[in-house]
């Protein structure tokens, strides 16, 4: 294994990579990892930074949460030092406020990108933003701890980093209603069960079973993890015959690689 290379460390944010591993930590766990917009940028550079070598991101939060949400300084009337504040943001137009929610969006938004999978390594609270931030990875191991909620609804708000999509595809519309509307705590246990969570392992073992599903990733060979990737995402947006299109086409450049005839 080569050694790990730093290559962001910034806002809260630390990217990392050996190999074909790259690790992103939120890395401010006096404040729970709490979120604010030049995090989100930082995050959205560590997307832009990743080497074409990459295959598997690991995404992990310092301390014992995995990020306590958005951080409240954003709704003062100060907000953060050389920030706008989100009330001087609601005072704007109608399009300069699209146009910054949307610039917080792409924090959330590579991390489902065809060429990695993604995996969040989830301990102690994940709230709002930190839940959302969970959601946007393909896939989420939690340790025994976990703790989610969607507080949003519950000051006034709505989930807008992307996560409203991904939860109900989890979950289903019913019970991501409930969650979403009702702000509660979704333990571990129930994130297992409801399909939230793909693994759930004593808070110790949380790093060894991350470790565990990235070296499994790796196994298959790259190209077929990539096109497997893109037609499970596209299924839900394509019929059943669409879909046996696609599974066909994917295929058949499967066939011709393995073959030496590929492009």
């Amino acid at each position: 294994m080569t050694a790990r290379e730093t290559l962001l460390d910034q806002d809260g944010v630390q990217l990392t990579v050996a190999d074909a591993v790259a690790t992103v930590t939120l890395t401010n766990p006096a404040k729970r990892n709490a979120q604010s917009p030049a995090l989100w940028r930082a995050l959205t550079e560590a997307g832009r930074l990743l080497p074409g070598t990459v295959r598997v991101v690991v995404l992990r939060g310092e301390g014992k949460s995995f990020s306590a949400g958005l951080d409240r300084q954003a709704f003062t009337p100060e907000g953060f030092d050389g920030e706008p504040s989100f009330l001087d943001l609601a005072r704007g137009s109608d399009e300069a406020l699209d146009a910054e929610i949307a610039t917080y969006q792409e924090a959330f938004t590579w991390w489902r990108r065809n060429d990695v999978v993604s995996i969040a390594a989830v301990q102690g609270h994940a709230i709002g933003a930190g839940f959302q931030l969970a959601l946007a990875c393909d896939l989420r191991v939690c340790a025994d701890d976990a703790q989610f909620a969607m507080k949003e609804t519950s000051l006034g708000l709505v989930p807008d980093l992307g996560g409203t999509q991904p939860l109900v595809s989890l979950v289903g519309y019913a019970r991501a209603l409930e969650i979403c509307a009702t702000g509660r705590f979704v333990g571990a246990d129930e994130a297992e069960r409801t399909g939230l969570a793909n693994l759930v392992v004593p808070l110790a073992e949380l790093s060894a079973a991350t470790d565990d599903l990235t070296a499994a990733l790796l196994a298959a060979p790259r190209d077929a993890v990539v096109e497997t990737k893109a037609l499970l995402r596209g299924a839900a947006g394509r019929t059943y015959d669409e879909q046996r299109v696609a599974e066909r086409a994917a295929q058949g450049r499967r066939l011709r690689d393995l073959a030496g005839l590929g492009e």
